[in-house]
């Protein structure tokens, strides 16, 4: 029996950096129509919903062919709610309508990055090797090994012993894209949060990734976007 997959698209209504982020016009289309028509196109989900509180973003979601079956309530649209608190909401909404799903794809509304690929590739990991998790990633430009800190007026070296290390000699250290993330449901529903125990990762390139939380990370974005889809259309020819 196949697994029955959900793409989950958290897309609340306020913003306090960019008014209307999630919507917003991204290189001639809103940001949150990237994420709704890649889960779509790939055809890996029996769902694609929107979790929001938004009747306007909840209109945009529907156009772009995903489902808004009910909104956010008001105690995860805050600041301080959790993308965890947001999937748990969902889950047992389903659960009150006699759906279950056995994986979950969350999906931000402001990753336009993301590709069936991406996707695909994400979700095969994470069943075939019955991982918690899987989590793109990407690999910090600089090692950590070799920052500095300020202390007592003065700039000095984090680790001291890593002062004569070589970059290529150092483990390389990665942090969250920020983009998706896939979950088996039982998994989640024990350890209620995203990052979990048996956790698998796929890497990302840094020029597919960049957080958007002020007007020059929105214009660096749509710079590598267009970079993106450029070199995709090169390999495709």
């Amino acid at each position: 029996m196949n697994n029955r997959r959900i793409a989950i698209i958290t897309a609340r209504g306020g913003s306090k950096r960019i008014p209307g982020k999630n919507i917003r016009p991204f290189c001639g289309k809103p940001i949150l129509l990237y994420s709704v028509e890649t889960a779509c196109m790939c055809g890996l989900f029996d769902e694609v919903m929107v979790s929001t509180d938004s009747e306007e973003i909840a209109g945009i979601a529907r156009a772009g062919g995903a489902i808004v079956p009910f909104l956010r309530s008001s105690q995860t649209s805050g600041d301080y709610a959790s993308t965890a608190d947001v999937l748990l909401e969902v889950l047992n909404e389903y659960e009150k309508r006699g759906q279950h799903f056995d994986t979950i794809c969350c999906i931000y509304p402001t990753a336009p990055f993301v590709t069936p690929q991406k996707l695909e590739n994400a979700v095969k990991l994470l069943e075939a090797e019955e991982a918690d998790c899987v989590v793109p990633i990407v690999r910090y430009s600089f090692p950590p090994q070799r920052a500095f800190v300020l202390r007592d007026g003065f700039t000095v070296m984090r680790y001291p012993e890593h002062a004569k290390s070589r970059s290529q000699d150092l483990e390389p250290y990665f942090h969250d894209c920020g983009q998706f993330y896939c979950l088996r449901t039982a998994s989640f529903l024990e350890q209620k949060k995203v990052f979990m125990d048996r956790m698998l990762s796929v890497e990302m390139p840094e020029m597919e990734v960049q957080d958007i939380d002020n007007e020059t990370d929105w214009e660096l974005a749509e710079l590598k976007y267009k970079l993106m889809e450029k070199t995709n259309g090169q390999n495709h020819n």
